[in-house]
């Protein structure tokens, strides 16, 4: 039985099989133009469209709460940290106890006011967390604030959030997916 592998199409429009060839023989180099550079020939190895589906490998699927509210386990530098998902948040928040339980130190002189919310002025601290995870999406270089005070639980906010290419809600279930 002989293998195949896969050749694979990734472009701004999302990644999609072309097409497969036995295992050993890679596919022949071709121009975009011919050696007399008429743009109109087009390349043999391109299909004027990707017929397959686009790829979405293992989505995260969170199923709505009896509070009405989505949770996730969410990797930051390594430390596990149940989190409310926040689509309204604009940041990732950290309650000050999982901030410590990071590793994350900050200076209680540094505590300022970073937004509005439901109750007023929130107080906090800007900080950079180093790695985020939620299931196979792994963010590097994410903006978060430790909010030392008043926030009962984490919240995982739109600079996670707005890296996954598709946050989508429906019959009570988060998908993040591509």
């Amino acid at each position: 039985m002989k293998a195949h592998s896969f050749l694979i199409l990734v472009s701004a429009a999302g990644v999609g099989l072309v097409s497969a060839m036995p295992s050993g023989e890679a596919p022949k180099p071709a121009a975009a133009l011919e050696a007399g550079g008429n743009p109109s020939k087009p390349n043999p190895w391109m299909k004027d469209e990707v017929l397959a589906a686009s790829v979405s490998i293992h989505p995260v699927e969170l199923s709505r709460a009896a509070d009405g509210h989505f949770y996730a386990d969410v990797a930051v530098d390594g430390v596990e940290s149940r989190m409310l998902v926040d689509t309204g948040a604009s940041v990732i928040a950290l309650t000050g106890a999982d901030a410590e339980a990071m590793g994350i130190r900050w200076d209680p002189n540094d505590v300022q006011p970073i937004g509005k919310g439901a109750s007023g002025t929130v107080y906090g601290v800007p900080v950079m967390l180093n790695r985020v995870e939620l299931g196979r999406f792994d963010m590097s270089n994410v903006d978060a604030v430790v909010v030392p005070e008043g926030l009962d639980i984490s919240l995982l906010g739109q600079t996670f959030l707005s890296r996954v290419p598709s946050v989508a809600i429906s019959d009570g279930t988060l998908t993040l997916s591509d």
